[in-house]
């Protein structure tokens, strides 16, 4: 079958470049993150990799013409628009015959309310995705009792070698690292049997992974994350496992996946709002925090301002990491505000969302076993309201195409054939205030393309289509301010994280950037991850985070959750402490009827080292440019961080 984007046509690009953005990082990020190895061993170039993109994309069922193929290339490749960031790195290879969609989304969400669920956030994590989940008391209760005097230990001999004689040989494979994962939870759940294991079979530190791409992390950290997620289960013996013992557990397995580097885990907790020592899990200032904790962002469920505690925004003062708020009713029972309650029809059978959670940005409810698919509009270079819908409605082809495809597991299967539910995102808010009035137009365009699309192929219409998701990485492309945020500063650091084996920390080097090893909560440093500082700058027509109340922002998302978004509005607000009082208010008033999920930071003095941005001054920006060489085209034999849209193992602002 010939290709719908030919070699030719993307000869008439050749010499051309889009616009990347802050000078040059959109494309340092483009090669680290995106562009795959070809078969003489060079990276992708953009338009390689959007051609591959959309040709993938038009074998799994997205329908394009010839003309909407072509014009979709040129709408991406001038960043208008984007695939999401998985998509960019996984349509149009192998892989996605081997996994289907779970090779193509990015997100997940499950209730900790049956052994299962651990396995299932576990191999959703190997395969580069995040996962949310809930440790309230009403699902873990479900969990069974703690079986006592279990055994299970790793087999080697005195000189610390693995055996041949244990018994359970690991297998050198994602699913063999589930599957001991899954022994394990047997063991003390169910059966109380102890047993031995060997990984005799698993490839040693720095081999290369062939398929998702990446570099081997060796047995040792299985064999020390297994070790430490058993202590959790023995310190627990004849009794039931508490939200704590379930954060600690899955932080665990979030810290086996992200310690080859190649891919970075994105969790988030969400707990019940008077759950103690949920709530002061990440409180550093109590000290004797593991640095696991740092895996998942944490947020309770808060129906209503009044549901928030003392212990709450105690860790709002720079001693802790600030937990989100999740709204499930106003989840539920909306999708825009300004539509009102859903109403019963063939794309809302149950006159409600049937979500029980959401994503670990926050931009997407979803049921149990249920993903996100998503997609973005740079609303800071589209042109007009009509071109907005265009790249919506091609988009949108692609991201249908995907929810039609097979899961891994049947649970999925069956939520997301039933929902087919899409998020397609706007970046570049806050540089683009005149273009507000394009929402409605385009909502209103998509969801009539939506009833005709799903009936001519046959599909469920979608459950909710639009939504504002962070973008910290995908707007670096195209330098945007990431989704609903303000610029952090008119000039900034940026910090990148890079795996210290990648062949681009070298060339950063060569080009003046300054590179340290990544450093845990304790101090530590990580000799596995380079962070790298870029200089950055927005110009006059920003809106910055300094000229931004956070009543200013809250009152951003409220309008976005009304004009734009039926699923979320992702957004980490930034605040000063003398804000405080004025937050509280304005949640007490606007909270319960209006926002469906928000989380907070301090501007300043958070207490996170080697924060994803730090504000500089004009003179130090100036100064920091001057030592850097100009970025131009790079080879490199990059083999991708997973976890795009998540760096660091958080939501990107964060």
């Amino acid at each position: 079958m010939s290709e719908i984007i030919s070699e030719e046509f993307i000869k008439s690009y050749e010499g051309r470049h889009p616009n990347w953005g802050f000078n040059g990082l959109g494309y340092i990020v483009y090669k680290r993150t995106y562009a795959r190895l070809k078969e003489n061993g060079d990276s992708e170039e953009w338009p390689e990799t959007i051609r591959r993109c959309i040709n993938g994309a038009q074998r799994i069922g997205a329908d394009y013409t010839k003309e909407e193929a072509e014009k979709l290339f040129d709408l991406i490749f001038n960043l208008k628009c984007n695939f999401a960031g998985r998509m960019l790195w996984q349509l149009g290879t192998p892989t996605v015959e081997r996994f289907g969609a779970n090779s193509l989304l990015n997100c997940w969400f499950t209730q900790m309310n049956e052994p299962k669920s651990f396995t299932f956030l576990f191999e959703n994590l190997m395969l580069g995705g995040g996962v949310g989940f809930s440790v309230r008391r009403e699902d873990i209760h479900e969990l069974p009792r703690i079986k006592s005097e279990v055994d299970i230990r790793h087999d080697e001999n005195p000189e610390g070698v693995a055996t041949k004689d244990a018994d359970f040989i690991v297998p050198d494979s994602r699913e063999g690292w589930v599957y001991l994962l899954r022994k394990v939870l047997q063991s003390f759940f169910d059966n109380g049997k102890s047993f031995s294991y060997s990984t005799i079979l698993v490839r040693g530190a720095g081999e290369v992974i062939r398929g998702f791409g990446g570099s081997a992390s060796g047995p040792s950290i299985l064999i020390n994350g297994i070790t430490k997620i058993c202590e959790v289960f023995k310190s627990r013996e004849g009794k039931k496992l508490r939200s704590i013992d379930v954060l600690d557990i899955n932080n665990i397995i979030g810290s086996i996946v992200v310690a080859g580097n190649v891919r970075r885990s994105a969790e988030i907790a969400i707990g019940d709002p008077d759950d103690f020592l949920f709530l002061r899990a990440k409180r550093w200032d109590l000290g004797g925090i593991p640095n696991y904790r740092a895996m998942s962002n944490n947020t309770i469920y808060c129906d209503s301002y009044e549901h928030t505690s003392d212990a709450l925004w105690e860790g709002y003062n720079g001693n802790g990491e600030p937990y989100g708020l999740f709204n499930l009713p106003l989840s539920e029972k909306y999708g825009r505000k300004r539509d009102g309650l859903m109403k019963k029809s063939d794309f809302y059978p149950e006159s409600k969302d049937n979500v029980v959670g959401t994503n670990p940005c926050g931009e997407i409810s979803l049921g149990n076993y249920e993903c996100c698919n998503l997609s973005e509009l740079y609303l800071n270079n589209i042109e007009s309201k009509e071109e907005m819908f265009e790249c919506s409605k091609l988009l949108y082809k692609t991201q249908k195409a995907i929810c039609a495809l097979p899961f891994i597991h049947e649970e999925t299967n069956k939520i997301v054939h039933k929902n087919m539910r899409i998020g397609l995102g706007v970046t570049g808010v806050c540089q683009s205030q005149h273009k507000l009035g394009w929402l409605d137009y385009t909502y209103t365009k998509l969801r009539e393309f939506d009833t005709k699309y799903s009936k001519k192929n046959g599909y469920n219409r979608s459950i909710k289509l639009t939504t504002v998701k962070p973008s910290g990485t995908l707007s670096l492309l195209a330098g945007s301010t990431p989704g609903v945020h303000p610029a952090f500063s008119h000039y900034f650091i940026r910090r990148i994280r890079m795996a210290a084996s990648d062949s681009l920390v070298s060339t950063c080097k060569d080009l003046g950037y300054h590179t340290e090893f990544a450093r845990h909560f304790d101090g530590t440093e990580n000799h596995d991850t380079v962070v790298v500082e870029f200089p950055c700058q927005f110009d006059e027509k920003a809106i910055v985070a300094k000229d931004m109340a956070a009543i200013d922002q809250l009152e951003l998302i409220k309008t976005l959750q009304s004009e734009w978004a039926d699923n979320a509005v992702s957004c980490t607000v930034y605040y000063r402490n003398e804000e405080l009082p004025e937050i509280k208010q304005w949640l007490s008033k606007n909270y319960k009827n209006s926002i469906k999920s928000v989380s907070f930071l301090l501007h300043s003095e958070h207490g996170f080292i080697q924060s994803p941005y730090e504000e500089i001054s004009l003179d130090q920006y100036e100064k920091m440019i001057k030592k850097v060489k100009p970025i131009k085209l790079i080879q490199t034999s990059n083999q991708m961080i997973e976890g795009i849209e998540c760096e660091g193992g958080a939501c990107p602002v964060r």
